[in-house]
């Protein structure tokens, strides 16, 4: 072909090349072939990453290195349940790399209905984190929530050197009921002796709501500690002399109960009158500055009978669980006792000044639930002890000629 000036011009032919090669596949990152490690969380419940679409004569994943987790080292039971703290089954509120960070507590708990009895032993701690570098001692403080912190404060032995240490030791609430069981909360705090400081720092804590126990069936636990959590006193206690004035902790919401009082009560036909047995107290208020008192227990039986009709047990110093097992006599026929009224009051004895009442109560025929029940009961027969525990009235007694 000539152009127009008479020069040569050659055509050349392409052929056509499609450039649209559809949708752009994310490059392949070297961690796709290595599974992810996330320190805090078990194997079982680790996010996986979604496999991307494999390409054309590419290995994937698990061709490359397999399955991650083989059937036979999955951590489950022979019943198919997995072998995880609880802090992961059952307290799922809280976050699981802060909780797994403080250790883990062992313990089981045992309501016992016929005696009104609350055991919780505690076994062991796992993982722990002292607060200073080196060897660290601990030792478990147990509460009961809502209520008056050293009214139900146990503690066990410490536990000197140990990152890992082993109380085995069993904690014992009498005067627990399963009315208690469904609005009473145990926490369980972990705490480290001090050495240089004033008070034993906590190294964290666990609560469970004791609704959750069946009476008469051993439940075990293995929760996760959490950080120790801090709730107002409530204006309730405020008229109790010293309440918190100089401890540390705080209490929840506990309403006005004054505490209990564990009585016997037996008709002898042999000396011809009536057994009662003052046996013991529990979660009393406290009544002096140093959040305790120092309880003893005064019975009355009305109409007065003169100087016989007056008892009380000795004084059991410093404590709100006082122990007293004494027994006191009143003499009469049971058809005279029964229109009588016994009067009970636990009270705070303070030298050289007026002793503090703490509750009381009062059994008679015009008494109702259990108190009138324990009452007539022991009147009813003959040598037969009945043992009741009864809450601790705020009304002070109000004693007849």
């Amino acid at each position: 072909m000539a152009g127009a000036r008479g020069e040569k011009v050659t055509m050349q032919e392409h052929m056509a090349i499609n450039v649209s090669p559809g949708p752009i596949r994310p490059i392949r990152q070297i961690s796709d072939y290595f599974p992810h490690f996330y320190p805090f969380a078990p194997a079982l419940l680790r996010p996986r990453p979604a496999p991307l679409p494999a390409l054309p004569n590419e290995p994937t994943p698990e061709s490359v290195l397999g399955s991650p987790m083989d059937e036979a080292q999955t951590p489950t039971t022979k019943a198919g349940v997995s072998q995880l703290p609880q802090c992961l089954e059952e307290e799922q509120d809280g976050d699981s790399d802060e909780t797994t960070a403080l250790g883990s507590l062992e313990f089981t708990l045992l309501l016992d209905q016929q005696n009104c009895v609350l055991h919780c032993t505690i076994h062991r701690a796992k993982g722990l984190k002292p607060l200073d570098s080196g060897s660290i001692d601990t030792f478990v403080k147990a509460n009961l929530l809502p209520g008056i912190s050293k009214a139900s404060q146990l503690r066990t032995r410490t536990v000197r050197g140990s990152r890992g240490p082993h109380w085995d030791e069993t904690l014992t609430y009498h005067g627990f009921t399963c009315q208690d069981a469904g609005c009473k909360t145990l926490r369980l705090c972990v705490c480290e002796e001090a050495r240089l400081r004033r008070r034993a720092e906590p190294l964290g804590e666990v609560r469970v709501a004791l609704k959750k126990l069946v009476p008469n069936l051993t439940r075990s636990f293995n929760i996760c500690l959490e950080k120790r959590r801090l709730t107002r006193r409530p204006r309730s206690l405020d008229t109790a002399r010293g309440m918190s004035l100089y401890e540390e902790e705080v209490v929840e919401a506990a309403g006005e109960e004054r505490g209990r009082i564990l009585l016997s009560l037996c008709y002898s036909s042999q000396r011809g009158g009536l057994l009662v047995g003052v046996l013991r107290c529990a979660h009393l208020a406290p009544m002096d500055a140093n959040g305790y008192s120092d309880p003893f227990v005064r019975i009355f039986l009305q109409p007065n009978m003169g100087k016989k009709s007056k008892y009380k047990t000795t004084v059991r110093k410093k404590t709100l669980n006082p122990e007293f097992n004494e027994e006191f006599f009143y003499a009469g026929q049971r058809e005279e006792l029964a229109q009588k009224t016994l009067l009970v009051s636990v009270w705070d004895y303070d030298l050289g000044t007026a002793d503090d009442f703490i509750g009381g109560l009062q059994l008679s025929i015009n008494s109702t639930g259990e108190k009138l029940r324990h009452w007539s009961e022991c009147l009813a027969r003959s040598d037969w002890r009945l043992e009741l525990w009864h809450r601790l009235d705020g009304a002070p007694p109000q004693l007849g000629d």
